[in-house]
């Protein structure tokens, strides 16, 4: 069985179960963790005795997105540095998210997501390239247009429009009712569950299964997914650039030299404010 730094791989009888193992990160996800997720996914879809395969987060959050700046990250840059520039920013994020989701999302074997508390970004991300989405009732997502832009095909273009232009989190209950989620789940039952449907879904003739996911995503596909993804990439890099514009620079008000992207502390302000006017309500 692979043993790897930054996640965990189980196996459970006939489910793989791949866990991000950063909680003191909130599951953050630097370049190693993303390439040890990579080489787990590709190791469980050619191990013949897997036949689905769980991607769950270690803590209580399960991906609080991007790593912008822990210190095994910035280590890993000063080793490891990119081509400076919009080239070598284009070509960097390209290989961390667009070639890994997009595999993740055509792997031969059924995949579910098994998520709870801060989902945020990237978090989001790696969840939607997975077929089944299982939430835990404390889930908080907070989708945007982030490389791997899957957004548009799980809430449907109106809801995307109004929930990214306000920039706010989805609970768990809403993104069921937006179909974003498969299931909500109480968070203590939440790993039973998830796994003991992985294990009816392992049980079933892998190479149907495999016939019943290509022809889904072929359907996906003839409606122009796969261009849609490759072509939104350009309007995230956009994003992305316009974010070091002058006035509007990453930062985290928390602590001084850290880093929070500008539409994240938007929600958060939000939500802060959200919760301010339901406990005015309450008190009325």
């Amino acid at each position: 069985m692979p043993d790897y730094e930054f996640i965990r791989y189980e196996q459970h009888d006939r489910v793989a179960r791949l866990v991000l193992n950063r909680p003191q990160y909130r599951n953050a996800q630097s370049w190693r963790l993303t390439e040890e997720l990579d080489d787990a996914f590709e190791h469980a879809s050619k191990d013949n005795s897997v036949g689905a395969i769980v991607l769950a987060g270690e803590g209580d959050h399960f991906s609080a997105g991007h790593d912008l700046g822990t210190p095994d990250q910035k280590a890993d840059m000063e080793a490891r540095p990119r081509e400076e520039g919009l080239r070598g920013r284009y070509a960097g994020a390209w290989d961390t998210n667009i070639d890994p989701n997009m595999k993740w999302r055509n792997l031969p074997k059924p995949t579910i997501a098994e998520v709870k508390g801060y989902t945020i970004f990237a978090g989001v991300a790696i969840a939607e390239a997975c077929d089944i989405i299982f939430a835990a009732d404390d889930t908080m997502f907070l989708p945007t247009n982030y490389q791997y832009f899957h957004v548009p095909w799980d809430l449907g273009i109106r809801k995307s429009k109004e929930i990214l232009f306000e920039s706010r989190f989805i609970d768990a209950q809403e993104a069921l009712e937006l179909g974003l989620v498969n299931r909500v789940i109480p968070k203590a039952r939440l790993e039973q569950e998830t796994m003991e449907y992985a294990a009816r879904v392992a049980s079933n003739d892998p190479f149907q299964l495999r016939m019943i996911k290509l022809a889904i995503n072929q359907a996906q596909d003839a409606q122009g997914f796969t261009q849609h993804i490759y072509g939104s990439y350009g309007h995230h890099i956009l994003s992305s650039v316009g974010e070091s514009d002058p006035g509007y620079a990453l930062r985290d008000p928390r602590k001084e030299g850290t880093r929070r992207r500008p539409m994240v502390q938007r929600a958060v302000e939000n939500y802060e404010l959200e919760k301010q006017r339901r406990a005015r309500e309450a008190q009325d």
